[in-house]
């Protein structure tokens, strides 16, 4: 079975793409649950943000957190507020196996959030 984030990557799969650089990109959520419900997510295929610290893939981490926040500026979130959100492994609510990050605003955020 193939990697839906990985065939975005490849450019085998359409999506929306709010930024693109060379490790990470930033795409529009396909079922969004909030106004502004964006994907922040490395081309590299790590499956979590437990296996990217026990493989040594962390690095990728902090680039991931800036490709969000560049997004939050570009869809004018910054000032306004956003939430970020890590989902990691089932319980705690990953449905892709590969690390991605959500972008959430447009509205006022709740808490707590699950």
């Amino acid at each position: 079975m193939t990697c839906v984030f990985c065939d975005i990557a490849e450019g085998k799969s359409h999506a929306d793409f709010v930024l693109r650089e060379d490790e990470v990109f930033a795409i529009r959520d396909a079922h969004p649950v909030a106004p502004v419900h964006v994907l922040i997510i490395p081309r590299k295929h790590v499956r979590s943000i437990v296996e990217a610290e026990e493989s040594g893939d962390d690095e990728i981490v902090p680039k991931i957190v800036s490709t969000a926040v560049e997004a939050a500026r570009k869809l004018q979130l910054a000032e306004r507020g956003f939430r970020l959100v890590w989902n990691c492994r089932a319980e705690g609510g990953q449905t892709v196996d590969h690390l991605h990050l959500h972008l959430l605003g447009g509205r006022q955020m709740k808490w707590p959030p699950g």
